[in-house]
């Protein structure tokens, strides 16, 4: 999997699953009707897996919209085929945000209604969707808002973990050494936390995970919406032994990982943590990145680091 360039995942299939019910009318917003669609840009979420999940409203937009700015023409116009939609497409990426974003906002100002779409899900999880509307904004254009599927609620409300307080943090660092660094930044947090993954590197994330927050509840879902959709759920060590020992799975990933256990930690555990901690950073950042991850007072964490010495 690459990773998204705008958007949550990949592209969107027709895998499999039951119509779903029709739904109520939309209300509220810039609602398209029979009348036309009003002038401005539309942020339009599509299907992360199943092409049924997207709603009434989306596709009327769709259908209604001037153009349909997008990632992929190749992925989107699977999409609007589908569905019977023959809106023009115009690639919108990273590639050519900065060409292709002042020639959006004139037609913007010239009265056109410009529909943004990613590969999957709501775009603006990452560049370049969230610049566009930035600039519409600022320019005083009208932008609206057309919620639906995501792959990161998806896979929270699968993974039973806590839906109350959650934080999502996109793609880690490809790099051991940088994962851990960001864990490190939110071990401490009381909140569930969610990252997307890439196969290949699952194994090895799932092994940070465990090192730098704890062995959490956690939960690894993949291919959500589709025809293999799988949710795994254990503890963040036990979910890291099976995936080593299976080798990576196919697919688009999001793990979810449980809130810090109250817990007392044993002085033996604390000293385990910072030999292994001071076996690569410095005794100030060891003790910084325990005290961290176990959520106790630095000075004290400090000075049992200061008693063990650097190795």
């Amino acid at each position: 999997m690459t990773r998204p360039q705008d958007g949550e995942m990949n592209s969107a299939t027709n895998d499999s699953s039951e119509p779903i019910e029709a739904a109520a009318e939309p209300s509220g917003g810039a609602v398209p009707s029979k009348r036309g669609l009003a002038p401005g840009l539309y942020i339009v979420a599509t299907p992360i897996g199943n092409a049924q999940d997207i709603t009434l409203r989306a596709l009327e937009t769709l259908r209604s919209a001037d153009t349909i700015a997008c990632e992929d023409t190749r992925v989107s116009a699977k999409l609007l085929a589908i569905h019977g939609i023959r809106t023009p497409l115009l690639a919108y990426h990273d590639h050519n945000a900065d060409r292709v974003r002042p020639q959006l906002l004139e037609r913007l100002r010239g009265g056109e209604r410009i529909a943004l779409i990613s590969d999957a899900g709501m775009p603006l999880v990452s560049d370049p969707g969230y610049k566009l509307v930035r600039d519409a904004i600022a320019a005083g254009l009208p932008v609206a808002g057309l919620p639906g599927p995501s792959a990161v609620l998806a896979a929270l409300v699968l993974s039973g973990l806590p839906s109350d307080r959650f934080l999502f943090m996109g793609f880690l660092d490809a790099k051991s050494a940088g994962r851990r660094r960001q864990l490190a930044e939110v071990a401490a947090l009381r909140t569930t936390l969610i990252f997307f993954e890439s196969g290949p590197r699952l194994a090895a994330s799932l092994a940070d995970m465990t090192g730098m927050l704890g062995d959490r509840p956690a939960a690894v879902a993949r291919e959500l919406t589709k025809l293999y959709e799988e949710v795994a759920r254990g503890t963040l060590g036990e979910l890291a032994r099976r995936y080593e020992r299976d080798g990576p799975p196919r697919g688009e990933i999001v793990v979810v990982i449980g809130p810090p256990l109250d817990r007392v930690v044993a002085p033996e555990e604390i000293d385990e943590m910072l030999r292994e901690a001071l076996g690569r950073l410095s005794l100030r950042d060891a003790a910084s990145e325990v005290a961290t991850r176990l959520d106790q007072p630095r000075r004290e964490i400090y000075a049992r680091a200061l008693a063990l010495g650097k190795p």
